[in-house]
């Protein structure tokens, strides 16, 4: 029960407890408010606008709905057999609202039968200084290479080279373009992506099937 204020706002998102990103869809709303805040440039203390408390009223209602999400997190169903495959698919989406990412784990058994369990998300609030979608397409692609690295770091099991997922085709030929020179913050992000995967690894899914499409807007 706080002020409707930056800081009693930034007090009750940062009190949600999601270190893995399930929910990370419906924390996103709130962090907009308080980019919206911070480009008006309201004080900490200062009461916000009627239309800022609107959404925020809105937004804590539908907090109240998680009071009862559970989520199963064994990865390895029950009666699955032995694993005979194990591999991460990593999904990035941006919009101009945010960019996020959505990691899987595929597991296969002796009969290749598959099944798939959600390991991790991150969603964050595109910056105040205007920025193109394909870069932040870009942005979101680098998350997913780090999400990547520190996965692998965790995992207690052999797993097969990651599946890299965009619907941005303009990501997709920053990756592959061997001769292109790009701009300082375009060849910055390409550098990294490419000292942890090969072009081979990336692929295209649409935007109405990319499960990271929900993490950003």
């Amino acid at each position: 029960n706080k002020p409707a204020t930056m800081r009693g706002i930034l007090s009750v998102v940062s009190s949600v407890y999601d270190p893995l990103g399930f929910l990370a869809p419906a924390l996103l709303p709130a962090k907009l408010i308080l980019r919206d805040l911070c480009k008006e440039k309201f004080g900490w203390d200062e009461q916000v606008e009627v239309k800022h408390i609107q959404k925020w009223k809105k937004w804590m209602d539908d907090l109240q709905l998680l009071v009862d999400y559970k989520v199963n997190r064994c990865f390895k169903p029950t009666g699955f057999g032995t694993i005979k495959t194990a591999q991460m698919h990593h999904f990035a989406d941006a919009s101009e609202d945010g960019y996020g990412t959505v990691t899987y784990l595929v597991l296969t058994n002796e009969e290749g039968k598959k099944h798939c369990s959600f390991l991790m998300a991150k969603s964050r609030v595109a910056p105040l200084k205007q920025v193109t979608i394909p870069r932040l397409e870009l942005t979101a692609t680098v998350v997913a290479i780090k999400m990547d690295k520190m996965l692998k770091g965790e995992f207690q099991m052999p797993l097969e080279e990651s599946t890299f997922w965009t619907d941005s085709t303009t990501v997709l030929k920053y990756i592959s373009s061997e001769s292109t020179r790009f701009k300082t913050f375009v060849a910055n992000r390409i550098s990294v992506i490419r000292d942890h995967s090969q072009p081979s690894q990336w692929r295209y899914v649409t935007s109405a099937l990319n499960p990271a499409d929900q993490a950003s807007r």
